[in-house]
């Protein structure tokens, strides 16, 4: 196996790609850490009455996306107060 570091021969790629993988070059990582990506506010817990068609909307579109539908609503609630909050 080897390493970022270590030259690889590409003899068997097609001609181009062969030439473009020898001229490739590794970058420095330059992503912050996981649990830097996304900044995490306290959450209260609330109960809400929504309407099934808002529910099974949230739930579809979770799904497809593989995320949680609570904090998809959650962003839409939130990009909603940055948007109409005259407070801050």
């Amino acid at each position: 196996m080897s390493t970022i570091e270590e030259k690889v021969a590409y003899a068997k790629a097609p001609g181009k790609l062969a030439e473009a993988l020898e001229r490739a070059r590794a970058i420095p990582d330059f992503l912050p850490p996981p649990h830097e990506l996304v900044p995490r506010e306290p959450k209260v817990k609330v109960t809400i009455a929504l309407s099934g068609r808002s529910v099974d909307f949230f739930k579809r579109r979770a799904a497809e996306n593989g995320t949680g539908y609570q904090a998809m609503i959650n962003e839409v609630l939130n990009r909603y107060v940055e948007a109409y909050d005259t407070s801050a």
